[in-house]
């Protein structure tokens, strides 16, 4: 009877013994899944950085093959006219072809500088922001778009506690690029506010942007020389009004990050230095 009972409390040791094991098994499984989840967000996040890069590239490829065909043109036009300048016309030829590599190595440097800073930017932040923060590159200016439903209660301009930790993480970018202008730019949707203190979507737009110049300066000492506010009101839609989904992307604070001209080359040629992951 002894030696039956012993038998049987092995066993049930052994049977918890193996749950424990199997429920650390599980937690692990479902951390390393959360963690690729996390990774996955971030290369979305790159590759929609690097669909921008390749629209400007054939932007500037058509630019490249305009320049050609004018080349071309006038070159038939001097043949035409037999008493053509030949000499102009290599000098003309030759100062076109010194244009188009500097607008290629400019170009080059552009994307490098660009790419460097939203990979940084993406990196920074978790899985969860990344589903209301879109950061793209056009042009040359970085843009930070942040969902008003992450920034702001329905109808309020007070920026939301959620926020504070995305916002932290955007200004020490803005910090680390001392020499960079930052617009912030308030937007709505068209409908109509309703609050007695606010007249229409054009206050409500800058009010918004103002608060999050605000807390830029007061909570993360950005610079306010640097800081400026606009509201445009329901006027630069991205999305149709007539649904709630376009209404929902409309509403939106988009935080604009430009180097200033002079500047540009001199970043530019620190920013390829870093891994790009």
């Amino acid at each position: 009877m002894i030696a039956a009972t012993a038998v049987l409390l092995m066993g049930s040791c052994a049977s918890k013994k193996d749950l424990l094991a199997a429920q650390s098994k599980l937690e692990t499984c479902q951390s390393d899944n959360n963690n690729l989840q996390v990774e996955l967000a971030k290369y979305q996040a790159q590759n929609k950085a690097l669909e921008s890069q390749m629209a400007e590239k054939n932007a500037t490829i058509t630019e490249m093959k305009e320049g050609m065909r004018v080349m071309q043109q006038t070159l038939d036009n001097s043949i035409n006219q037999g008493g053509a300048n030949i000499s102009k016309l290599v000098d003309e030829i030759n100062a076109s072809n010194k244009y188009i590599k500097q607008l290629i190595d400019a170009k080059s440097k552009s994307d490098s500088l660009n790419l460097a800073l939203s990979n940084r930017l993406t990196r920074s932040l978790s899985k969860e922001e990344l589903k209301d923060v879109d950061v793209q590159v056009l042009k040359g200016v970085v843009y930070i778009s942040l969902n008003d439903n992450m920034l702001y209660k329905s109808g309020s301009y007070e920026i939301s506690p959620a926020a504070s930790e995305t916002l932290s993480k955007i200004a020490k970018i803005i910090t680390d690029y001392s020499d960079y202008e930052v617009l912030v730019e308030g937007n709505t949707d068209n409908v109509p506010i309703s609050k007695t203190n606010i007249r229409n979507n054009w206050d409500l737009s800058a009010l918004r942007a103002s608060s999050v110049v605000q807390e830029l300066q007061n909570k993360y000492n950005v610079n306010p020389k640097r800081l400026s506010a606009a509201g445009r009101g329901e006027y630069n839609t991205i999305a149709d009004n007539s649904t709630a989904d376009g209404r929902a992307r409309n509403r939106r604070t988009q935080i604009i990050i430009t180097p200033k001209l002079d500047q540009f080359l001199d970043l530019i040629d620190q920013a390829p230095s870093e891994e790009i992951k």
